[in-house]
This record gives structure tokens, C-alpha cells and sequence, in this order.
């Protein structure tokens, strides 16, 4: 829009989605919400963390990592409202340039001045016809299918996510990260507010959870009498106190980084990005990250194109749309290999020699460089 281009954000929700409660900002995405004009309205809000703890529960044993100094600034992570990030991003966009309660049902293409336009059909009826279509629409996005990327895979793991209020206040230290790892699980929080709290367990999938997982009361009830009786008192009054309507419970899936770095990422005036293009579980926090590097990125590729041609010429909006897929692959490719294996290593697992790694190696040596990734500038829009 910045350059002239006139674009309208299909939104499948009735509002500006919410779901996940809240997430961790790394400097990479900072600065693509620098490049984005928008980071200001977050920073004074939210502060970023300066070190984190792990602890072992089966040991008790607790290793404190810095986050200070992963790059030039604080390097830590900054925890924000899933919301609130989204509402400074609209707050940018011209008047009615989101479009809610639309549900794509079919995609296809027609000749259009040598090249093409994307066609999409809506759930109501609508037909909107465009020079460029971007999918954004999510792990199960029909644009990706259309373009003829793997189906994303379940991970063997599934999460629990939820945000925590306290009317009258937490006390903990906002710049304190905590987890807690056992055989086959994981946990932590992250306060983000004087009075909220941002929560989240990981854990093998169980095909028999299924029947209540939507169920926010059973979802907290599971937590609390199964996967956290023995973790620290401190967690399990966070679990008590979560807003009911942030609680989620799904598999981590994750597009295969082969099938990325192979596959078609663009074709003719469509592409992909976010979870859209690379699904990712979340444990080194990159699945937001990522997406809003691949913003300024497409935004600089399309901006070069309209300011090469004195507009969105359709021959050259595929090469651009090419451009910035072939940019984005290998970065994508990669973070999904460290966060699945970052994971699988966390995890614990069953094994002596895995929890030895990951207490005597992983955390104490490994994970600070693998944090190294965050360290990313994706360049400014022009």
C-alpha cells in the first residue's frame, strides 16, 4: 500500500484472530516490525525478557540462560498479546481494507494480458479476481494446496496454550522466563503484565484426548490432575487462573523442511507465507517471527517491481512473487529443522542419554548459539 498498490485482506474470522492468547517477539521480528513502521506502538508496552529458567523435575536441578547480548541490544524475547500485534498492524491499513467472515471454497487462475489473474471464490458467492494473491491463511491453507505443497505432519507432540489474569496482580518478574522439563513433557510461562500471564505445556499426543480437547474446563482440568501435579505450586496457580476462552489444545504440526526448500513456494500470481508456507512447532518461538520477515521481504520484491514498471505489471508480479519465495526457502527450511530437533531434544524422551544431552549439553552450551538464528535482519521494504 505504501507504494500504491491498492490490497484487501480476506479475514476467515468475524474479527482480528486471537487464538494462541499471546506470543514471543525475537529481535529478527523486531526489526522486520521496525522495517514495518510499527514496532513503537509495542515496545512501550511490553518488556523484553532478560534471562530464563529451566528446571529439571525430576532432578530439581534449575540452569539459568541469559538472553543479554544475542545481539547488540537486550537480545531477549518480547512477549505481546497475539491481538495486540495484530491491531497495530490493521491500525496501518486504510479503511475497509479487511474483509471479514470470508471463506475461500475454490481458487483458480484465467488469462489475463499475457500473464494471469488469481480468481477466488468466496463461501457467499463472491468472486474477487487480482493481480497477486498471497495466502496467509494458515498450517491448513487452501492456498498452499492449491499450489501444491505437502500436507503438514503432526510432530508426535501436541500443545497447550493459554493466558492467565490475575486481578490483583502476580508479582513475578516481568523479565523472567520459566520452563519446566520432564520425561515427555514440557512447560513454562511468561508474564506479560503486571496481572497476565502467558502459559503453555507440550506433550506426546494422545489419539484418546481428542473427544474434549475444544473443551476449555476439560483442557484445564487434564493440565492441572495429570501433566502438571508435580510441577511447582507457582505453575499450577497460573493454570487456575487462565481465561477460559484463550485455553487451546492441538497437535504441532509442521510442513517437512524438504518439501519447503523443494517445493513450489510460487506459481504464476500466487504464493504463500506464514504458517501458510512454513508451519513450524514452536520451540524456538520463530512461527511469528518468520512470518513477519516474510512481510517486509514480499513487501520490498513487490515494491520493486511496481517502482521498476510504474505499476503492478502482471508479467512481472510473477517474477517478483518468485523472487521472494526463492529469498525466504532456505531460511524457512532451516528454522523448521532447528525448532523440530530443539524440541525433540527438550523433550526429554525416555532415554537416559537423551536427558543427560539435553540437561549437561543442550542447555548449558547448545542453546545460546541455536538462539543465534534470532540474530537476522530481513532488510528494510525499499
Amino acid at each position: 500500500m505504501r507504494v500504491g498498490i491498492k490490497a484487501l485482506v480476506l479475514e476467515r474470522w468475524h474479527e482480528l484472530r486471537a487464538t494462541g492468547a499471546a506470543l514471543s517477539l525475537f529481535p529478527n521480528a523486531w526489526r522486520a516490525l521496525d522495517a514495518l513502521g510499527v514496532s513503537h506502538k509495542l515496545t512501550s508496552i511490553y518488556a523484553p525478557a532478560e534471562r530464563g529458567y529451566f528446571t529439571n523435575l525430576s532432578s530439581g536441578a534449575i540452569q539459568e540462560v541469559s538472553y543479554t547480548g544475542i545481539n547488540g541490544n537486550n537480545g531477549g524475547p518480547i512477549t505481546v498479546h497475539r491481538k495486540a500485534l495484530l491491531e497495530a498492524l490493521a491500525e496501518d491499513l486504510p479503511t475497509n481494507s479487511i474483509r471479514f467472515s470470508c471463506k475461500i471454497t475454490a481458487i483458480e487462475t484465467e488469462a489475463y494480458e499475457g500473464s494471469s489473474l488469481a480468481v477466488v471464490h468466496l463461501e457467499d458467492g463472491t468472486v474477487i479476481k487480482t493481480k497477486a494473491l498471497i495466502g496467509c491463511d494458515g498450517v491448513h491453507s487452501k492456498v498452499a494446496s492449491w499450489l501444491g505443497l505437502a500436507t503438514p505432519v503432526e510432530s508426535g507432540r501436541s500443545g497447550v496454550r493459554g493466558l492467565a489474569v490475575f486481578p490483583q496482580g502476580h508479582g513475578l518478574k516481568k523479565q523472567e522466563a520459566h520452563q519446566f522439563v520432564g520425561a515427555g513433557r514440557r512447560a513454562g510461562f511468561i508474564p506479560l503484565t503486571d496481572k497476565e500471564a502467558y502459559w503453555g505445556l507440550a506433550c506426546a499426543s494422545q489419539a484418546n484426548k481428542g473427544a474434549y480437547l475444544r473443551d476449555p474446563i476439560e483442557i484445564q482440568r487434564e493440565v492441572l490432575e495429570n501433566y502438571a501435579k508435580d510441577m511447582p505450586e507457582l505453575y499450577q496457580d497460573i493454570v487456575k487462573h487462565s481465561n477460559l476462552s484463550t485455553l487451546t489444545w492441538a497437535p504441532l504440526m509442521f510442513r517437512q523442511p524438504w518439501k519447503v526448500a523443494f517445493g513450489t513456494l510460487s506459481k504464476q500470481n500466487v504464493t504463500v507465507a506464514g504458517d501458510a508456507m512454513h508451519p513450524m512447532t514452536p520451540d524456538l518461538g520463530q512461527g511469528g517471527c518468520l512470518a513477519l520477515e516474510d512481510a517486509v521481504v514480499l513487501g520490498r520484491h513487490i515494491g520493486r517491481c511496481v517502482r521498476q514498471n510504474g505499476g503492478l505489471a502482471p508479467r512481472e508480479i510473477t517474477n517478483a512473487l518468485a523472487d521472494y519465495a526463492e529469498e525466504r526457502r532456505w531460511r524457512a527450511a532451516w528454522l523448521i529443522t532447528g525448532s523440530f530437533l530443539s524440541g525433540w531434544v527438550q523433550h526429554g524422551g525416555s532415554t537416559w542419554g537423551l536427558r543427560f544431552f539435553r540437561d549437561a549439553i543442550f542447555y548449558k552450551f547448545l542453546f545460546r548459539r541455536i538462539l543465534g538464528v534470532v540474530d537476522y535482519d530481513c532488510g528494510k521494504l525499499a
